[in-house]
C-alpha cells in the first residue's frame, strides 16, 4: 500500500487509529505503529480537575501558544545533542524537564520554504516554493499569499491576539506580510537577515518594521527580538496569545554580542567570522528562549505550558552538524534533520528521548490540535501529542524533499522507517541508500544490498512528485498559489 493514501484507507485498514485518537493526520503521511531553531508553549485557561484533567490535553479550550524558531541552528550545537563549546543552559534545560527528539526534520534545507511549510501545515511544494526568495526581494514580486490555513488566521479566529517578532521570510509586498496573515501585530524584518547591530542587510537600507512601519532601534537583533516577545507576553498574559518568535541567530552575518562596532555590509563580510563568535550569537538566543521562559514563570503560566524548540534548517558552515554529514542547501542529514525539543509538565515525562519522526508540519498540526481548532484535512503534518503524552508505540512516517534551483543543482530523497533514498543530481547522478538509524553519518551506500527497498523508495518518490505542483525555481513561484 502506498504512503501517500487518504486518510479514510488508513483508517480503514487500521494502520492508524482514527481521529478521535490522533488529530490532524495529512494524506501524505505513512503512519504504521513501528519499533527538526521553534518553542511552542501552550497554558490552560480551562481549570483542572480530576483524572481527566492530567489523561488528555484534549480538555483544554484556550492555550496560550508561544512558537519560537532558531535560523541555521547545527544539530549538534546545543549541550543535549552534544556540544562542548557553546553554553546552552536553557535548552538543556528543556530537554531535561521534557523530551528530546532525535529523528526531526525541517521541510526544507533552506528558510523561504520551511516557513512556509510551518505557516501552511503542507508541503511548501504545495505553495510553489522550492527554495529561498531573493536576498531583497526587489519590488516584493514572490510571496507566500495568506489563506484561511495560515496559522495566523486560524488562531485569530480561535480567538487569539497574535503577533510574530523578528524574521517573516515569505514576502515583502503588503498582500504577503504578516498582518495579511493574521498577526495582529508585528516586529521584525520581511527579508532573511539584517546586521544584528545596523539592523540592515546589504543594500544599505532599514530593515526593522512594527507593523508595517520603517523604524529604527537601538540595540542587538537577538535582544530586541525578545524584548518584544517578553513584552507581549506580560501585556496579554490573562488573554489567549499566540507569539512567534522568529529569531535571526545564528543565521550570517556572524555577529556575537557586544561589539556594536562590528557592522559589515558587503556579503564577504558578513560571511567572515569565527567558530567562537557563532558560539556568542547560540548563547545569546539561548539567553532569549530564557528570558522567555521566565515571563511565562513570572506571570504564572508556565505550569501546563507545551514548549518545543527547533530551527528550520541544518546549520551552515560555523556550526557543527555531528553525527551527521553536510549541512544547510543540501538534503543530506546534516541539511534537514534539526535538534527537537518537547516540555509539558505533567504530560509529557521529563528527561526522555523519542526516535519518534516528526517534521516541521508537525509543529502546525500539533498547535491547531493543542488550540482546540479543526484538523485541517488538506495538512501533510500530524499532531505529535498523543504518541508522547501516552508513551505510544512509535508511528512510522514517510517524508520527502527535493531541491533544484539549477538544472545541474537537482537532489530529491525520501526517508521511510530507518531508510533513506538518495536521488543526487549533483554528481554522477547516482542512487543512493543508507539505513540512517544505524548510519547517520551517511557513509555506508547499500543499494546494491537491498535492491528492493531502494526500487520501492524510488517508486514512493516518484509517487510524491506527482502529487505535487511541477517544480518551479524560487525566482519563479506563481503568485498566490497554495
Amino acid at each position: 500500500m502506498s504512503p501517500f493514501c487518504s486518510l479514510r484507507r488508513l483508517q480503514a485498514r487500521r494502520l492508524i487509529p482514527t481521529r478521535a485518537t490522533f488529530r490532524g493526520h495529512s494524506s501524505w503521511c505513512c503512519c504504521r505503529v513501528a519499533g527538526y531553531a521553534l518553542v511552542v508553549v501552550v497554558h490552560a485557561f480551562a481549570p483542572e480537575t480530576g483524572q481527566n484533567a492530567v489523561q488528555s490535553h484534549k480538555i483544554f479550550r484556550t492555550p496560550n501558544i508561544v512558537v519560537v524558531l532558531a535560523d541555521d541552528l547545527g544539530y549538534g550545537d546545543i549541550g543535549t545533542y552534544g556540544v562542548s563549546d557553546i553554553q546552552t543552559p536553557n535548552l538543556d534545560r528543556l530537554a531535561a524537564e521534557g523530551v528530546r527528539l532525535t529523528n526531526a526534520y525541517a521541510a526544507a534545507p533552506v528558510c523561504t520554504p520551511t516557513r512556509a511549510a510551518w505557516v501552511t501545515g503542507r508541503y511548501p511544494q504545495r505553495a510553489g516554493i522550492e527554495w529561498n526568495f531573493g536576498r531583497f526581494n526587489v519590488g516584493g514580486t514572490h510571496g507566500l499569499a495568506p489563506s484561511d490555513r495560515s496559522i495566523g488566521r486560524v488562531l485569530k479566529r480561535r480567538g487569539y491576539r497574535t503577533a510574530l517578532f523578528g524574521k517573516w521570510h515569505l514576502g515583502t509586498a503588503p498582500e504577503f506580510r504578516p498582518r495579511a496573515h493574521g498577526f495582529d501585530e508585528f516586529f521584525g524584518f520581511l527579508g532573511g537577515g539584517l546586521d544584528y547591530y545596523s539592523h540592515e542587510f546589504g543594500d544599505g537600507k532599514p530593515g526593522l518594521l512594527e507593523n508595517d512601519t520603517p523604524v529604527i532601534r537601538e540595540g542587538y537583533l537577538t535582544d530586541l527580538i525578545t524584548n518584544r516577545a517578553v513584552r507581549f507576553i506580560n501585556a496579554r498574559h490573562r488573554e489567549p496569545f499566540f507569539v512567534y518568535v522568529a529569531y535571526n541567530a545564528p543565521h550570517f552575518p556572524f555577529q556575537p554580542p557586544g561589539r556594536p562596532d562590528d557592522i559589515r555590509r558587503t556579503r564577504e563580510e558578513m560571511l567572515a567570522g569565527t567558530r567562537q563568535d557563532y558560539a556568542g550569537m547560540v548563547e545569546s538566543l539561548d539567553a532569549g528562549v530564557g528570558r522567555i521562559l521566565s515571563a511565562l514563570d513570572v506571570n504564572g503560566v508556565s505550569r501546563d505550558t507545551l514548549v518545543i524548540f527547533t530551527s528550520d534548517n541544518g546549520g551552515e558552515r560555523l556550526s557543527r552538524n555531528a553525527p551527521l554529514f553536510n549541512g544547510k542547501k543540501t538534503l543530506w542529514e546534516g541539511g534537514v534533520r534539526v535538534p527537537w525539543l518537547m516540555r509539558w509538565p505533567g504530560r509529557i515525562a521529563p528527561g526522555t528521548t523519542s526516535d519518534q519522526a516528526a517534521i516541521t508540519m508537525d509543529i502546525t498540526a500539533t498547535v491547531r490540535a493543542a488550540a482546540g481548532t479543526d484538523a485541517d484535512p488538506a495538512a501533510d503534518g500530524i499532531d505529535l501529542l498523543p504518541m508522547l503524552e501516552r508513551a505510544a508505540s512509535e508511528v512510522e512516517r514517510t517524508f520527502a524533499w527535493r531541491i533544484g534551483n539549477h538544472p545541474d543543482r537537482t537532489m530529491k530523497t525520501i526517508r521511510r522507517g530507518r531508510w533513506k533514498y538518495v536521488m543526487d543530481g549533483t554528481a554522477e547522478k547516482v542512487d543512493l541508500l543508507f539505513d540512517v538509524s544505524a548510519d547517520p553519518a551517511e557513509r555506508h551506500n547499500l543499494n546494491y544490498r537491498h535492491p528492493d527497498v531502494m526500487t520501492e523508495l524510488r517508486g514512493m518518490l516518484a509517487e510524491w512528485e506527482r502529487d505535487m505542483p511541477a517544480h518551479r525555481m524560487a525566482e519563479s513561484a506563481p503568485q498566490g498559489r497554495e
